[in-house]
């Protein structure tokens, strides 16, 4: 009999200790998931309903089955206590103080001591551990789930509100801080926002509810293609199209087709990209910042498949439509355009058309104007800064200047937030001075680097240039 039994002697039911801390248990309690929770409960316990029904209290039978099915849910503060008493789940898995239950010696969170668990494991077993800070990030999740039950239980309708908010966060935050580290956050969020959805809702508050869920699997999308999680990226950004296309909202669906076009180009398939593109441009206003932004991909796409009249065509397009922005229009965060003398994405289009020295010329003037070293001591955009150094790198090899690719390479690797599409480029920088450098050692420490980062990610298809 394990501790968390021993102290609960009485209770008539105790979920074991291998369930409590399985994956799904574990996901499940952190979106604040009840269906899963009393799916589980029922499935790998072998408890009845009328017997998970007795250990949660005030509840029928016919509840939990309504529970399991999707059709009730659980949301009131009350409740969430009885469920973690009834079954013995640790307060902070539910986001809840330590139950009384618990212990002052109790057992350990079996969130961080499931960490502890799989690190002393791997050595003996090849278990993998999880990452230092994945308590943490959990207890991220919480923090913002509890304020949504609290607003929730004062008025539904303020839900959207504060999902507005959020969202407004975390499309400043998401290319500031690790990709997986905002992805389980915002995961945490999305997953408990839809639980709002459910009978009760007014249409005009679950209309809102929808746009809000949409946006947030917008940026899911976004944060899964840069943690070259593609399928994961693909499957969010088609649930952001679909919520869009429900409540009549056609820029979500663009910025969800943009990502869609960005993953096919840095996995090396122009065409596809090019074609994302223009559905993109056809379901979004023209004057849109989402709009120009498509225009400005279609640019970089055609270079990539080496249509250079095309490229000119899309790029005069861009400027037309970045023109047409209204003042005040948003140049930071994921939803947002570059100001600039070219349109973005302009040097890359360059380089990939063999105009190395234009490119040069180009994204230094990207590097002078959108990141001086007062918005790089902030923090502000270090994967796009990383990219341009690195388009920078791929520009001075074009042109046979080593010690500046060089250069640029080692100070876009020293950068503090590692995606896929930086490490995709990074790649073709080592190949460019494989293929033009093969005998200078200056390139080795640089290789070294990029082995030593491109270990980290996991990475599906390598980019084709």
């Amino acid at each position: 009999m394990d501790d968390r039994t021993t102290l609960r002697s009485g209770y008539p039911l105790t979920i074991p200790d291998a369930l409590l801390t399985s994956d799904a248990m574990r996901q499940a309690c952190m979106a604040r998931d009840f269906q899963e929770i009393f799916r589980l409960v029922n499935r790998r316990t072998g408890s009845s309903h009328s017997v998970m029904a007795a250990a949660v209290g005030k509840m029928t039978s016919s509840r939990v089955s309504d529970i399991i099915r999707g059709v009730r849910s659980i949301r009131g503060h009350e409740v969430v206590t009885r469920v973690a008493d009834g079954f013995g789940i640790p307060g902070e898995m539910l986001g809840l103080p330590p139950r009384p239950w618990e212990g002052a010696e109790g057992p350990a969170n079996p969130k961080t001591d499931s960490v502890q668990k799989r690190i002393e494991n791997a050595g003996r077993d090849g278990a993998t551990a999880f990452p230092s800070n994945e308590a943490m990030q959990i207890d991220r999740g919480h923090r913002a789930m509890q304020a949504l039950e609290v607003i929730g239980d004062e008025s539904s309708s303020m839900v959207s509100i504060a999902l507005g908010d959020l969202i407004s966060h975390y499309t400043l935050r998401i290319y500031s801080v690790s990709p997986a580290e905002v992805y389980d956050e915002i995961l945490a969020v999305r997953g408990y926002a839809s639980r709002f959805l459910g009978a009760g809702t007014s249409s005009g508050t679950r209309q809102e509810l929808t746009l809000s869920i949409g946006w947030l699997s917008c940026l899911l999308g976004i944060a899964a293609c840069d943690m070259g999680a593609h399928a994961a990226a693909h499957l969010w950004c088609s649930d952001a199209q679909r919520r869009s296309e429900e409540v009549g909202h056609p820029e979500l669906s663009g910025w969800a087709i943009l990502t869609k076009s960005l993953v096919s180009f840095y996995q090396g398939r122009p065409h596809e990209s090019v074609n994302l593109t223009v559905q993109g441009q056809s379901v979004t206003r023209s004057g849109t910042v989402v709009h120009a932004r498509l225009a400005t991909q279609e640019m970089r796409a055609s270079a990539m498949a080496g249509d250079a009249g095309r490229t000119e065509l899309a790029r005069k397009y861009a400027s037309g439509e970045i023109a047409k922005l209204p003042d005040g229009s948003k140049a930071t965060g994921a939803f947002s355009i570059s100001p600039g003398e070219d349109p973005p994405y302009t040097a890359t289009s360059l380089m990939l058309l063999g105009r190395h020295e234009e490119a040069v010329s180009a994204t230094n003037r990207v590097l002078d104007s959108l990141y001086n070293s007062e918005a790089r001591q902030r923090g502000e955009h270090p994967s796009s800064y990383a990219r341009a150094l690195l388009i920078l790198g791929l520009a001075h090899a074009g042109s046979g200047n080593l010690d500046e690719a060089v250069s640029a390479g080692h100070a876009a690797l020293a950068g503090s937030r590692p995606a896929w599409p930086t490490i995709a480029l990074a790649e073709k920088l080592d190949d460019a001075f494989k293929r033009n450098f093969a005998k200078a050692r200056e390139v080795e420490e640089y290789r070294i680097r990029y082995q030593e980062i491109s270990s980290q990610m996991s990475r599906g298809s390598s980019v084709s240039f």
